[in-house]
């Protein structure tokens, strides 16, 4: 296992931190996201006041948004139907299936787009595979769904090795630097190795 497979460009405290102003200012055009435990807590499909405010200024800003789900039609539509959110469900990720449906719908180059999730073994993968850019959050709520809790299983794993070789992982209230998108992590990442070298010689 090639442990890069799974290291995302940035880590957040949640996805609306993301600002539209910043998304747009670094020519973020089509924005996909996961559903459950990224957008809406997956124990509250009605979502929150600050869900709605952050579509709201997406949309504004002309940012297209798209959720790539792995969960079933009848699921995801009920959760996204009342936001006028278009969707992929069955994306399947890990695998590109999902991802790349919701591609093809925007004629936007890989650079300007990105997959925001908050599983490195299915959202994080899936992005880089597909030659995108991807966002890691921390999940809405700890508690998980049965079927999301045999991931975090196997998740654990993975993230104690990244742990191990890059250091902790930090979630940031906002990506403070996106000078280095198209290279690797921003500088207060936690986790880049390009990064801690930097860390290391400013230190």
């Amino acid at each position: 296992m090639n442990i890069k497979n799974y290291l995302p460009d940035f880590i957040i405290e949640k996805v609306y931190n993301l600002s539209a102003e910043d998304l747009k200012r670094n020519n973020i055009k089509l924005v996909l996201v996961d559903l459950d435990n990224t957008l809406i807590a997956w124990n509250k499909p009605n979502g929150t006041i600050e869900m709605r405010k952050w579509l709201s200024d997406l949309k504004k800003e002309d940012i297209n948004i798209i959720v790539v789900s792995n969960n079933n039609k009848e699921r995801v539509s009920r959760a996204v139907e009342n936001f006028g959110i278009d969707y992929i469900y069955w994306a399947l990720k890990p695998f590109t299936f999902g991802i790349n449906k919701a591609i093809k719908k925007f004629n936007f180059s890989k650079d300007e787009i990105v997959m925001i999730g908050d599983q490195l073994m299915t959202d994080i993968k899936a992005a880089k595979r597909a030659g995108i850019k991807s966002i890691l959050v921390k999940p809405l709520v700890e508690n998980d769904s049965i079927k999301t809790k045999i991931n975090r299983y196997r998740e654990k794993k993975v993230m104690n090795r990244i742990i191990k070789e890059y250091g902790p992982i930090e979630y940031k209230n906002k990506i403070l630097n996106w000078t280095n998108w198209a290279g690797h992590f921003n500088t207060t990442c936690g986790i880049c190795p390009i990064c801690h070298e930097a860390a290391g010689k400013e230190e």
